[in-house]
C-alpha cells in the first residue's frame, strides 16, 4: 500500500509540473506574439516580458519533466517579423 501511495504521489506532482508548464508555455506564446506585433508596427518592444515566462519555464524543467525553451533576443523577434513579412508579400 506504501509503494502504490509514493507512485501515485510521484505522479501527482509530475502531472501538476506538467500543467503548470503548459500555462506558463501558453503565457509566452501570447507575450511573444504580444512582442512581434510591436515591432511589426514599428513599435518599441522589448523580449523582458517573454524571458521571465521562459525563466520560469526553466526552472520547472531543472525538475526534468518538461523541456526548457530559449530565451529570446531582439534579434531573434526582428527575424521573425521579417520572416512574416516577406511570406506575406510573396503569396500574392
Amino acid at each position: 500500500m506504501s509503494v502504490h501511495k509514493e507512485i501515485t504521489k510521484h505522479s501527482s506532482k509530475q502531472n501538476q509540473l506538467v500543467q503548470q508548464f503548459m500555462i506558463l508555455d501558453e503565457r509566452r506564446e501570447q507575450a511573444i506574439e504580444e512582442t512581434v506585433q510591436r515591432c511589426l508596427n514599428e513599435q518599441p518592444f522589448t523580449t523582458d516580458g517573454i524571458n521571465q515566462v521562459t525563466n520560469e519555464i526553466n526552472t520547472l524543467a531543472r525538475q526534468g519533466v518538461v523541456p526548457q525553451r530559449k530565451l529570446v533576443t531582439t534579434e531573434m523577434v526582428k527575424e521573425y517579423a521579417a520572416k512574416l513579412t516577406s511570406n506575406d508579400s510573396t503569396r500574392y
